[in-house]
């Protein structure tokens, strides 16, 4: 018989067909109030769960009382309670190294749309208000040459660190728990204490993982130390800044703009004052979505499942 496996995620035909050439598939490719039911009655008999998102803890896993694999489609895992899971012996797994040069260029993206005022400069052309000398008022700010200090120097954090380095000519400062030797020898990156990065630093670039270590590491005090010109760059996840202090920061100009591609809260509330700051570029969470990316990772995520079922190590696994 046939081990069952329910998606949660709308997939690409060829990573749908891997995984009904090996289990008994239930797909739902979006979850909606009026097949939420039919979700819950699948997860019953379920012994893989494949998809993202999805805040994974006791509720849900009291359905699904056969479970032995969850398969995150993402890098970030979140939305899983781990503790819940070393409970009752679920194998979880996520995509990692797929996403890193997609990612990579939405944060280095972001970081020039920000520093040269794009999205605002569009508007203003759209709107037919160029009309004749371009005066100081449109001018942004240079991306060469300057300091970048990127807080996390995970593999996404090297990978955007290769592009400032070759690209930009750019310094590079990071803080991580642990040196990265790879980034210093590649890079020319310098290894330094958070508040040395956030003083000297043109651009702040974050890229840590969404732990209880690193919630709201960057709020007010950290905001303070940072020039009032600098730059910050937000490519990990909302909950690890103090939004509140965020804002305060830029209204009151103790640092110059921000780029953002996560919120404390998803999808932003319509109410949110970063919002109405046309000195703030926003993004709705887009860093590896690409149609080639994602199709990469939905493939490695079932992959993982294939593996994990089979009773062997998955190579992706989390714990």
């Amino acid at each position: 018989m046939q081990q069952k496996v329910v998606v949660y995620r709308e997939l690409p035909d060829q990573v749908l067909y891997f995984l009904k050439n090996k289990f008994d598939v239930s797909y739902f490719p979006t979850l909606k109030d009026e097949n939420y039911r039919d979700f819950l009655v699948e997860l019953q008999t379920a012994h893989g769960l494949l998809g993202a998102s999805m805040n994974i803890g006791q509720e849900l896993l009291n359905q699904a009382p056969n479970l032995k694999v969850i398969s995150n489609i993402s890098v970030g895992y979140d939305n899983l309670n781990i503790e819940e899971l070393k409970q009752r012996n679920i194998i979880a797994t996520n995509t990692p190294g797929v996403l890193d040069d997609t990612t990579a260029d939405t944060v280095f993206g972001l970081l020039l749309a920000t520093a040269r005022r794009m999205p605002e400069l569009d508007h203003y052309v759209k709107a037919k208000k160029w009309g004749g000398t371009k005066g100081e008022d449109l001018f942004g700010v240079d991306v060469h040459h300057k300091t970048l200090g990127i807080i996390g120097m995970g593999s996404i954090g090297r990978a955007v660190a290769k592009r400032a380095h070759f690209g930009f000519d750019m310094e590079i400062l990071y803080h991580n728990r642990s040196r990265n030797m790879e980034a210093e020898s590649k890079f020319d990156a310098t290894y330094c204490s958070l508040d040395e990065l956030l003083k000297k630093s043109d651009f702040v670039c974050l890229m840590v993982p969404h732990t209880p270590q690193t919630e709201k590491m960057i709020g007010e005090r950290e905001f303070n130390l940072m020039k009032d010109s600098a730059i910050f760059i937000n490519g990990s996840r909302g909950k690890n800044v103090d939004e509140e202090a965020l804002i305060k920061a830029l209204q009151k100009k103790d640092i110059l703009s921000a780029g953002l591609d996560v919120f404390e809260i998803e999808p932003v509330e319509k109410d949110n004052p970063l919002l109405s700051m046309p000195h703030v570029v926003t993004l709705p969470h887009i860093g590896s979505a690409t149609a080639e990316t994602r199709a990469k990772m939905a493939m490695l995520a079932a992959e993982n499942m294939a593996i994990a079922l089979e009773g062997k190590t998955p190579p992706n696994l989390i714990r």
